[in-house]
């Protein structure tokens, strides 16, 4: 089966042959092509104004593997911004690709219920020491085996240099050549979905990274001072011709690449003052083109809480809330962001738990600014909870992960919780095993950038009391190092550790039984059927189902014994004090007290 996404811009290669050239420059008086054939000859074209900033030609001579740029005024050559693939970096050609060259086999595949969802979050440069999609499709086994059900991939758009993070993209089309090419990206996606996998793909559409963005030479209306972001003027997602370049970028990941979803980085940080915002569009875009044949998902990151834009079935957002007030109750952390959650964040815990989000309007103690909308009304499928994730251990100073920050018990409770309470549960690459090393923030910067970057980044966590020391401050890796990419790859060999081995079987028997016993009540539930209860240290949180149906979960998330004043109503699924792999096993007659961290889940049918 051949698949392709047809692009109203860059180089499509036509029915008859030829390729077509087409780029948007409306800062631009002339723009020509500059080409290099398989046989390294080069010619050269001119791009003629076909009105409204367009330039195009049409070639019979620039067949798949032609390498081009466009030379902007005769002045300066740039990679095109809508390049499928730029083998030898963001500041070099373009190459000509043609997408019906992979037969693709997987043709029946029609993805998963949302409800179904568990979602393993990786970066393919350091999921393993290749760091390559190859020995990523060759581990896939090993996923499936846990029983994660989809995989979320880090940013793949090409960014300067060979390490990073992938965040800091300029050619949004292009997969990022240090991984392989576009047919290994597209096998790693076909075995997974011959293994029952679903595949999710990180976008960033609010910023171009600081090196290789060329857009504002030749088109600079891409941009509008009206909102200045971190990153300089934002993106105008007002201008039709740029609200099209992204729109049409995610339809080519989800049909080109036949990717199950995306995750959308910080909407918050699109300006949008037009009467529909962007991403609105964008997700009606990708639910009404390929997500009416087949299951599409669509993941926001929205710090602003916008419950409105998760009302639309298989729409998600990252709950943050969910991860601050877990994170608060087992590290005892307070600084930063985790101020607004320091005060109550067992209630907090049960408030998201039941509601969703946490802040739905109040006013944050961090910002001083209110913030969010109610959410309770929502089914549990409109939030994506997660312990960790590569913002929450990479933005620290020294990367440390939950395993590292605090102990088993407290860990083995958390994990629980997220995995059988019935949002979608999201883990990070290595917390299924309790790996202990470092996930930090890396890149891949020359001179004063590097510097820059180096220097900021310690300079972020002066208002620290572990940082307030400029020697201590010193200490934290230099993210262009080499060093600090390396000792972010995951140790696959740690996992034969018995300590290691018997975290993996933990969770591997938690994602059994919620595969088993709680997902198929997840689509029952019923909309703001969700209770939660505190008392002291004891956290009681119900969600009820039709038909009488009910799970129920009982914690205790303190450090001493806590009474609870009535047993939990139904079958006992699980107590963090059980092996999990044997939770079709009588269970131990339970105490009417709880131990500390201890975790109870009821479930009656």
């Amino acid at each position: 089966m051949k698949r392709r996404h047809k692009l109203p811009f860059g180089a499509e290669i036509e029915r008859d042959g030829r390729t077509r050239f087409r780029l948007w420059a409306p800062s631009a008086k002339s723009v020509s092509l500059k080409l290099q054939a398989l046989d390294r000859s080069e010619a050269q074209a001119v791009l003629k104004s076909i009105g409204e900033g367009w330039y195009e030609t049409i070639l019979a001579n620039a067949p798949a593997g032609t390498r081009y740029a466009y030379r902007i005024d005769d002045e300066i050559d740039v990679p095109d911004p809508a390049s499928r693939f730029n083998p030898t970096g963001v500041h070099d050609a373009s190459v000509v690709i043609d997408p019906t060259s992979f037969d693709w086999g997987d043709e029946d595949w029609k993805g998963h219920a949302w409800h179904e969802l568990v979602i393993y979050e990786l970066h393919v440069g350091t999921f393993s020491r290749e760091g390559t999609y190859a020995a990523l499709a060759e581990r896939l086994g090993d996923l499936a085996e846990l029983g994660v059900t989809a995989i979320e991939l880090l940013p793949l758009a090409s960014f300067p240099g060979v390490r990073g993070w992938g965040y800091d993209g300029v050619l949004p089309y292009a997969p990022h050549p240090a991984y392989g090419t576009p047919e290994d990206l597209k096998r790693l996606v076909q075995r997974a979905h011959d293994l029952g996998l679903s595949v999710l793909l990180d976008v960033v559409y609010n910023h171009f990274g600081p090196e290789g963005n060329y857009l504002s030479r030749y088109a600079r209306e891409f941009f509008t001072s009206k909102h200045h972001t971190p990153w300089g003027d934002a993106i105008d997602f007002a201008n039709p011709n740029v609200r099209q370049f992204f729109i049409q970028n995610a339809l080519y990941w989800v049909n080109e690449y036949h990717f199950d979803g995306l995750r959308v980085d910080a909407v918050h940080a699109m300006y949008d003052d037009g009467p529909r915002h962007f991403i609105d569009e964008l997700s009606d875009a990708v639910k009404e083109g390929p997500g009416r044949e087949r299951e599409v998902h669509i993941v926001l990151e929205n710090h602003r809480n916008e419950a409105r834009r998760l009302k639309r079935k298989g729409i998600s957002q990252w709950n943050d809330d969910f991860h601050h007030a877990v994170h608060v109750l087992i590290t005892g952390e307070k600084e930063g962001y985790y101020e607004d959650y320091a005060d109550r964040p067992i209630e907090q815990l049960g408030k998201a738990l039941a509601e969703g989000f946490i802040y739905q309007g109040e006013r944050s103690v961090t910002s001083g600014e209110a913030r969010g909308e109610p959410s309770a009304h929502l089914p549990t499928s409109a939030f994506v909870n997660f312990l960790q994730n590569h913002d929450q251990i990479g933005n620290r100073a020294l990367g440390e992960r939950l395993a590292v920050l605090t102990q088993s018990e407290p860990l083995r409770a958390a994990l629980a919780i997220l995995l059988l309470e019935p949002h979608i549960p999201m883990l990070f690459m290595g917390e299924e095993y309790a790996a202990t090393q470092s996930f930090f923030y890396f890149c891949d910067y020359t001179g004063d950038l590097a510097t820059a970057v180096r220097n900021g980044r310690r300079d972020e966590f002066a208002g620290f009391a572990a940082f307030s020391d400029e020697t201590r401050r010193e200490q934290i890796p230099d993210p262009n190092a080499r060093e600090t990419f390396e000792r972010s790859q995951l140790v696959w060999d740690e996992r034969r550790q018995e300590r290691h081995r018997r975290w993996w079987e933990y969770v591997s028997g938690l994602l059994r039984l919620r595969a088993g016993r709680v997902v198929p009540l997840i689509p029952n539930l019923e909309p703001a059927g969700s209770t939660y209860h505190v008392n002291g240290n004891v956290l009681t949180a119900a969600w009820r189902a039709s038909k009488g149906a009910e799970l129920q979960m009982v914690a205790n998330l303190g450090t001493s014994d806590a009474g609870v004043r009535s047993d939990g109503r139904g079958e006992l699924l699980f107590c963090t004090a059980d092996d999990p792999a044997r939770s079709n096993d009588v269970h131990r007659a339970l105490s009417p007290a709880l131990s500390p961290w201890e975790v109870r889940f009821y479930l009656r049918e």
